[in-house]
């Protein structure tokens, strides 16, 4: 019973993680005339203040100043600062794409994503792709390869979303950075750039100006944070496999948003050729994570039995409570015994010592 509420509890702070992340995508909406750069330099900005406000209330910051003093070399300090920049291009397109018209093409984009991530793993680390994994993949490059060659290209901003993130988490990997890290020195080292941003296209008089924005920035922050607590809580609380299946949501949210709210037409992403195949890939995605969490759940039932037994399998539950029972009643036996003879021997020289 605890685990399926631990379960049921994860799956809906994890589907609120998402829809708050997807939330943020129409930010840009609600800020304007703040421009989508001008935006997204507050959101870095805010992201820092929750973040430090989140680290502190979890009391990780020696956590995070640990891992710092392990880098060394110049090289290593090079490989931690170099994915700054695509992380900052990330948070830049998320807010900017929206308020361009371009928001169903980054939505394509964060589609793609899981998939071109399950290539990176498979001929960078060797990892086994399961056949499903490979027909969600076929699927997705038959949708890509349609539309390049009806069309001729493909939108730079699906290009600049599904490409961008693997060569940030390749090298956050090769160093092993934790991710609460990563993301705070980030934002740090991007802090000067978005001040220098706001300070010469006049985002800063802008925002002081306008009465919203004294409850809009502060908002966004807590969103951003919340985001990321429910994201940690739910990381914790659910099976890999599952975690990973219901990140697919927040892909999902976008489209649905991107459609209802900015009012963009499903071809000015691409063909419907190429938005079903990316769905059936999405789907195959879904169905594969789902088959390797109810294999890991059957597998780790199944060991749970350690007495299979010749026409009753599995054994009775009864059989084996009655086992650990007695396990548990000679341990009991066996150190009362022990503590029993040490005394013994104990009074033993006492009396020996009344003796004398």
């Amino acid at each position: 019973m605890l685990l399926t509420n631990q379960t049921s509890q994860g799956t809906i702070v994890a589907i609120a993680a998402n829809f708050l992340y997807a939330g943020l995508f129409l930010f840009g909406l609600l800020m304007q005339p703040l421009s989508g750069t001008q935006v997204a330099s507050w959101r870095v900005l805010m992201m820092l203040l929750s973040l430090v406000l989140l680290v502190s209330a979890l009391k990780q910051w020696q956590h995070i100043f640990d891992y710092l003093k392990t880098l060394k070399t110049a090289k290593e300090w090079f490989l931690f600062i170099i994915p700054t920049p695509i992380l900052g291009a990330q948070i830049w397109i998320f807010m900017w794409a929206p308020v361009n018209d371009l928001g169903l093409e980054v939505t394509l984009g964060y589609f793609l994503y899981p998939m071109i991530m399950i290539v990176v793993g498979r001929f960078f680390y060797n990892e086994d792709m399961s056949l499903l994994q490979w027909l969600a993949t076929i699927c997705a490059a038959l949708g890509i390869g349609y539309d390049v060659w009806q069309y001729g290209a493909i939108s730079w901003a699906t290009l600049f979303v599904c490409l961008g993130y693997p060569p940030y988490y390749l090298l956050r990997r090769k160093l092993a950075v934790p991710p609460i890290t990563g993301l705070i020195s980030d934002l740090v080292l991007l802090t000067p750039v978005v001040l220098v941003v706001l300070y010469l296209s006049g985002g800063f008089e802008l925002a002081f100006a306008t009465d919203k924005f004294w409850y809009l920035l502060p908002l966004l922050g807590i969103i951003s944070t919340a985001a990321m607590a429910l994201t940690m809580v739910a990381s914790q609380k659910l099976p890999v496999s599952l975690f990973g299946t219901l990140c697919y949501l927040e892909p999902i949210f976008l489209f649905i948003f991107s459609i209802t709210i900015l009012h963009q037409s499903i071809n000015d992403g691409g063909s419907l050729f190429m938005y079903g195949m990316i769905v059936i890939a999405l789907l195959i995605m879904i169905a594969d994570s789902a088959l390797g969490y109810l294999t890991r759940k059957r597998h780790d039932r199944l060991q749970a039995y350690n007495e299979p037994q010749v026409g009753s399998f599995p054994p009775r539950r009864r059989l084996k409570n009655r086992r650990i029972k007695g396990v548990l009643i000679a341990h009991r036996f066996r150190k009362i015994r022990k503590y029993q003879q040490k005394i013994d021997k104990m009074t033993r020289k006492i009396e020996e010592l009344h003796a004398k």
